[in-house]
């Protein structure tokens, strides 16, 4: 649509051409299942290997990305370690490769060097077939995925040794086969006093702070036992004296562990709430202390839309009010990646409602994409209550995020946002929830009226990007999603906020219709109705044909057929749209469409675009009229023809 209007190439097709050193002439159009697109074939003369390859090695070391990245000597390069030695080989080709660091020059070479204290001294590749084999040889294992069996495998043998299973996280077992050369685990032991601190606690020492897996009861259990695997880098024949080393550090860290525990629980959960004014949020915002305070207002806002019972609606109320009082305690600050998780611990033990308790933990999840959603409605609630507080609180500062750039992870919010609701079926009105706790915000806050509108109409348009992106994780075609959440439609973009569970559910029938057939059953019918209903200014709210058609102006009996068949529609439609069931309307709007056909291309059909004004809208009023039942499920005019 972009390269050619009209079927003449536009200056955008001139200039791609242009930019491939090809003509328009060369330009081809290509169907691609999601629109045609134009294509130019290129050829482009070969060149040797290992010229390329010459060329691209630099970049390949110099333009790799990731977290964790270093400087050394007096140069400006970058590598997660040191550069010291270089060897490109093209099968028994060394490549002719130079990086400068600075001063520091690396030149390719065919010597590399082995396992530091178990083979020591340099090693010659002389052929890329014989490199894997060679470094093993001089135990340094290659391959990553052989590193992580070795390190599977010794780590469950290693536990089994002792009556237990390893407790192996993903996260950590790849930072670990990113650790060593020449893996071997080593079993560690702790006295078992520690294992009356909460298994979380020595976990969290073990995995974060020291890189050890926990040996657990079984594959399945909870429960600690008073082992750890660490897999070392060092000589086998030492292991006793590796894992003396190691036992004298978790022993020390555990220690610490218990003293903050027995130290956090001498004073009940409330009593840290003053000092949470003593930790800011955000700077021009406040204290957390007072980020609370917005929670347990918009947790009751929460709990009035979904008219929770009394006995939920003060667990809710707690459990906002304490969801954040941990962040004080000595354990907390210690170890960040425990929040909620000791809130629950020292909830429970200072008495309160287990309910509450677990509200505490569960307002924190989902932690990240594949983490788990809280069960509870009360951590759902105030969950809820903590995200929308937050999205509303940055964006009042104009910190909307911006291509990578989303520093206190307000996408993820949304997210979380959307999969509270969805999972909890939650039947609630994003939009108004949004408006009163914006309305509330703006109180505290000094903002005029019109920036808290221009608020709401920012965070609407966050949700709703946020609702297409989880939309199509689920699987849903990029043309349905915008049939249901509607191309620029505010009345679609106003009703898919206003509850979230039908914008789901629509989805989804419409991905199953597209799959079973269904659709391109009604798909012709109602899009012809539609583009011709575009022509008149005739509402999309309206459904009964007896208050806006006028049978007097009907000339023809496809017309009085086709108005009677919408009467027949039409309470179909309203109980259909009563009780979300689409597949009633659907098939509906299957049932009309010889009658709309006949309409059309029958022995009787009409012209819609009649040379009399008051025909001509009547005619159209009937076809807005189908295609307002239609709107009722999507838009069909932003659904592809497949």
């Amino acid at each position: 649509q972009a390269a050619f209007k009209g079927g003449k190439p536009t200056k955008a097709a001139e200039g791609f051409a242009r930019s491939r050193g090809a003509t328009v002439e060369d330009l081809e159009v290509r169907d691609t299942g999601k629109g045609e697109f134009v294509f130019v074939t290129q050829k482009i003369k070969g060149r040797a290997a290992a010229d390329v390859l010459t060329e691209l090695v630099p970049d390949w070391v110099l333009n790799l990305e990731g977290k964790r990245f270093m400087r050394w000597g007096d140069g400006d390069l970058r590598f997660p370690r040191p550069i010291r030695w270089l060897i490109p080989l093209l099968d028994d080709q060394l490549l002719p490769v130079t990086l400068e660091n600075g001063s520091e020059v690396v030149t390719s070479d065919l010597v590399s060097y082995g396992h530091r204290v178990l083979s020591p001294g340099a090693i010659a590749i002389d052929h890329a077939d014989s490199y894997l084999d060679k470094l093993r040889a001089a135990h340094i294992e290659v391959d990553p995925e052989q590193r992580q069996q070795v390190i599977v495998q010794q780590a469950q043998a290693a536990a089994a040794s002792v009556g237990g299973s390893a407790r192996i996280a993903p996260g950590l077992l790849q930072e670990v086969v990113n650790l060593v050369e020449t893996p071997t685990a080593v079993v560690g032991s702790f006295s078992k006093d520690f294992l009356e601190l909460p298994a979380e606690v020595s976990i969290t020492e073990m995995e974060s702070h020291q890189r050890y897996f926990p040996v657990m009861q079984d594959e399945k259990s909870s429960e600690l036992l008073p082992y750890f695997i660490t897999v070392s880098n060092g000589d086998p024949d030492k292991a006793e004296v590796i894992a003396a080393g190691n036992e004298r550090v978790i022993r020390a860290r555990l220690s610490d562990g218990k003293f903050f525990f027995d130290l956090d629980r001498k004073q009940p959960l409330e009593a840290y709430l003053p000092q949470l004014e003593t930790v800011t949020f955000q700077q021009d915002i406040g204290s957390v202390r007072q980020k609370v305070d917005r929670i347990v207002a918009i947790a009751a806002l929460v709990a009035d839309q979904l008219r929770l019972k009394k006995l939920v609606t003060a667990q809710v109320q707690r459990g906002a009010l304490l969801c954040k009082a941990d962040l004080v305690t000595q354990m907390v600050g210690e170890f960040p990646e425990l929040q909620g998780v000791m809130g629950q611990k020292y909830a429970l033990t200072s008495g309160e409602d287990e309910a509450v308790a677990t509200a505490i933990f569960e307002h924190y999840l989902p932690r990240g994409a594949d983490d788990q959603l809280p069960q509870t409605l009360p951590g759902q609630v105030v969950g809820i209550a903590d995200r929308i507080d937050t999205l509303v609180s940055i964006f009042s500062l104009g910190m909307v995020p911006s291509g990578s750039s989303d520093p206190f992870a307000l996408r993820r919010a949304a997210n979380a946002v959307v999969s509270l609701i969805w999972s909890g079926n939650l039947i609630l009105d994003l939009r108004r929830l949004l408006g009163e706790a914006i309305a509330r915000f703006t109180t505290t806050n000094a903002i005029k009226q019109g920036d808290a509108a221009a608020l709401q109409a920012q965070l609407e348009s966050f949700f709703q990007q946020r609702l297409q992106s989880l939309l199509g994780e689920m699987g849903i075609d990029y043309d349905l999603i915008n049939a249901v959440l509607g191309e620029g439609d505010s009345e679609y973009a106003e009703r898919s906020l206003k509850d979230l569970l039908d914008v789901r559910d629509r989805a989804q029938f419409l991905q199953q219709i597209r799959t079973d057939g269904t659709l391109a059953g009604i798909y012709e019918t109602v899009n012809r109705a539609a583009r011709l209903a575009a022509q008149s200014d005739f509402g999309t709210q309206p459904l009964d044909p007896t208050k806006a058609i006028d049978p007097a102006l009907f000339e023809q009996d496809s017309e009085q057929a086709f108005y009677g068949a919408l009467q027949q529609l039409a309470p179909k439609t309203q109980k259909a749209r009563a009780g979300r069931d689409y597949g009633a309307l659907v098939a509906a709007l299957g049932e009309i469409a010889p009658v709309v056909s006949q309409f059309f291309d029958g022995p009787d059909s009409v012209l819609v675009m009649a040379e009399d004004e008051a025909v001509r809208r009547n005619r159209l009023m009937l076809l807005g009229l189908l295609r307002n039942h239609a709107r009722v499920l999507a838009d069909f005019g932003a659904i592809v023809k497949q």
